[in-house]
């Protein structure tokens, strides 16, 4: 057995985390020979609610699991880190203003992100999952000035998912069938879920996505929209956000950057755009189709990009910049 990571959850007593602890626990994630020590951090209100959930990871008897430690502490909760899921944000609440829910959220991540730099390894693994992702992974990576950017990425793997899953459906295939839907941009409404370059296994035959749907006007109607809007669905029907889908997204994310992607596939993650070829702007956490290998990702290069794409990713991009611009603002404050 190789010596225990240490894993860092924020936002640990909340649903998400709820639905991704057992998993991480029992080795799905970072492998079924590697043990490791859970560090839950949240909000000193939150501790009693924690307290129930380290009972629970106790109570799973899990052989990989060496420790649980629970705080309110960002000393202890970034400590020599070789992991970090960052799931706790401030949610936006009724009447909130878009740029009083960034303002909150700079504040948070300007903070784990100078920990992260203060106490985790300068290997550390960083994934964001907090609203809004792309722009507080980027606020997190500028306050760890010591940490690679590379380190940094945020969660679009749930659109991706999504994504996947639909073109399935719509064919009638299982979901592991399809393979390199693309999420460019923003997790938020303005994401383009893109499968001008997906394949689809339909009866042991590989085809193009196009293809094998067949019906243009979805691809470009209702298969972004139903992706773009699929969180707000979820909340309308279970009046609660996404926490399964969530949790599994996560799960793939990760374990996708501890072991690679296979070989011919691409998932998309929110990454640091700084020299892309897409002509997406510098500076902007955004989500590209990548490929990793030994625990690095490469935006993969030479994909072609038709108007309708382009106009679609100049759109998210512009409200990247935007959000961005809005943050880096209070940085400083």
């Amino acid at each position: 057995m190789s010596d225990p990571i240490r894993v860092l959850v924020t936002g640990a007593a909340g649903q998400i985390a709820y639905s991704l602890l057992y998993s991480i626990a029992k080795g799905d994630v970072f492998g079924k020979d590697q043990p490791l020590i859970l560090v839950l951090l949240d909000i000193p209100p939150m501790l009693p609610v924690l307290e129930g959930v380290v009972m629970e990871l106790q109570d799973c008897a899990l052989p990989l699991l060496r420790e649980v430690i629970p705080t309110d502490q960002e000393e202890v909760g970034f400590k020599d880190l070789d992991a970090a899921i960052l799931v706790g944000s401030m949610p936006r609440k009724e009447g909130m203003e878009r740029k009083d829910l960034l303002k909150a959220n700079v504040a948070i991540f300007k903070s784990q992100g100078a920990a992260l730099e203060k106490y985790a390894k300068k290997t550390v693994k960083v994934l964001v999952v907090g609203n809004p992702a792309n722009t507080n992974c980027l606020i997190a990576a500028k306050s760890a000035p010591s940490i690679p950017k590379e380190n940094f990425s945020c969660l679009t793997r749930l659109d991706h998912n999504r994504a996947r899953s639909q073109v399935a459906m719509r064919v009638g295939v299982p979901a592991d069938s399809v393979k390199n839907v693309i999420i460019w941009g923003n997790h938020s409404s303005t994401q383009y879920p893109d499968i001008h370059h997906a394949k689809v296994n339909v009866q042991g035959k590989e085809m193009a996505a196009f293809d094998a749907v067949k019906d243009d006007c979805w691809i470009k109607g209702d298969f972004i929209s139903t992706v773009q809007q699929r969180g707000a669905a979820v909340i309308k029907a279970r009046k609660l956000s996404s926490a399964m889908s969530a949790a599994k997204a996560i799960c793939d994310h990760m374990r996708d950057i501890w072991f690679g992607t296979p070989e011919g596939e691409y998932i998309s993650m929110g990454v640091y755009s700084n020299g892309n070829s897409y002509g997406v702007p510098d500076d902007l956490i955004y989500s590209f189709p990548v490929m990793i290998k030994d625990k690095s990702w490469k935006i993969v290069e030479g994909l072609e990009i038709n108007d309708f794409s382009r106009g679609k990713m100049d759109a998210t991009a512009a409200e990247l910049v935007e959000e961005r611009d809005t943050a880096v603002s209070f940085l400083s404050v």
